[in-house]
């Protein structure tokens, strides 16, 4: 039911409301940008990623930042007369794709209008002439308050004095580094098990799952966990592996519940891991199983039920112990390193691959070799 709702929200038009009476907030702003960094930068040495590099964005006509290539759809709207004003750019932040159709940005937009208005001034004072405006409108007190301010100490011309070695700073083994402490080492070890051991207690649900994937993971995962473009899809695929072309996803390969947490909470979201707290992790695990049909929308993941969930391809996959079977066969005693074979033929061909050494007729062309 949830899906469906939101899918018939997404088919619907947006529209545009008035900005609240608020004031912008550069510093919320840039909280808020942290969504935007897997594929702009902004600031001193900002060179173009995925997308744009974003300073003096303000004022810009659409699709000219130097040096990077733009979608003829962003190029078009230039060229139709858009620029990079408060207003084009609050109705792009909001839903890229209804503004400038085909654009090659994946994002699906901010859904809430202070975000939007935070990122815009955060993006001003990034801007030429922006800032200098944004200062100018500050309210006269701010200025006077300013002004009164005592002076701060001035700094010491003297240099810090270096830090003295910690004795144990250079014990390794060739006179490099030292040994990790105890509290250094369990900071890395942050490995969940398939057996749950590592969880952390906690839990969350489909609905705030939901919701925090939206914000976090929908610009590259879809909306409802289906891929964008060639960002991985998290969901579908059951009864594909089989299949010429199989979709490998949570819900159709990953054979352990326990992979999808571990990787969520270390390197999620893209360009900005490890900013979840475990009830959110639990949340957006709990909404991507129900994206495969696997739990049911008021589902509720924790600490305690998580090894309740059976995952469709637990079954799929066997104990490698190629180390008991395999590896006493190959041993300096029994190896043949030399002459092994009185001839080598050809018995099969990789046409599609065409790797097999030309034997001079179709009929041998292209195959592997025994």
């Amino acid at each position: 039911m949830l899906k469906f709702l939101k899918a018939a929200l997404l088919t619907g038009a947006v529209t545009m409301v008035a900005s609240p009476a608020f004031a912008a907030d550069p510093a919320a702003g840039e909280k808020v940008f942290k969504k935007c960094r897997a594929c702009h930068a902004v600031g001193e040495g900002a060179k173009h990623k995925v997308g744009p590099e974003l300073n003096n964005v303000m004022g810009r006509v659409a699709g000219t930042a130097d040096g990077f290539k733009y979608s003829k759809a962003m190029i078009a709207a230039g060229e139709g007369g858009m620029v990079w004003d408060d207003a084009a750019l609050a109705a792009y932040l909001a839903a890229p794709k209804d503004v400038v159709p085909k654009t090659k940005m994946a994002f699906a937009g901010l859904k809430k209008d202070a975000e939007i208005e935070d990122v815009i001034a955060y993006l001003k004072t990034f801007s030429e002439g922006s800032a200098a405006e944004g200062a100018a409108e500050a309210p006269a007190e701010e200025a006077t308050e300013t002004a009164e301010a005592p002076a701060a100490e001035p700094a010491s011309s003297a240099p810090a004095a270096a830090a003295a070695p910690h004795e144990s700073d250079h014990d390794g083994a060739f006179g490099l580094g030292r040994k990790a402490t105890g509290d250094e080492v369990a900071a890395w070890d942050v490995k969940i098990l398939p057996d749950g051991r590592g969880l952390p207690t906690g839990s969350g649900d489909v609905l705030t799952g939901e919701e925090i994937f939206a914000e976090n993971c929908a610009s590259c995962h879809g909306d409802f966990a289906e891929g964008v473009d060639n960002w991985p899809k998290l969901a579908g695929g059951q009864g594909t592996l089989a299949h010429e072309d199989p979709l490998k996803t949570v819900g159709s390969y990953w054979p352990y519940l326990s992979t999808t947490w571990d990787y969520v909470n270390r390197s999620m979201p893209f360009g900005n891991a490890q900013i979840f707290e475990p009830d959110e992790v639990y949340a957006i695990v709990a909404y991507i199983l129900y994206s495969n049909d696997l739990v049911d929308e008021d589902f509720v993941l924790s600490n305690e039920n998580f090894l309740d969930v059976e995952m469709p391809n637990a079954d799929g996959f066997i104990i490698d112990d190629r180390a008991e079977t395999e590896y006493p066969v190959f041993t300096a005693d029994n190896a043949c390193m030399t002459d092994c074979k009185e001839s080598v033929e050809i018995t099969m061909h990789a046409r599609v691959l065409d790797v097999t050494p030309d034997a001079g007729d179709d009929e041998n062309a292209g195959g592997g070799i025994d």
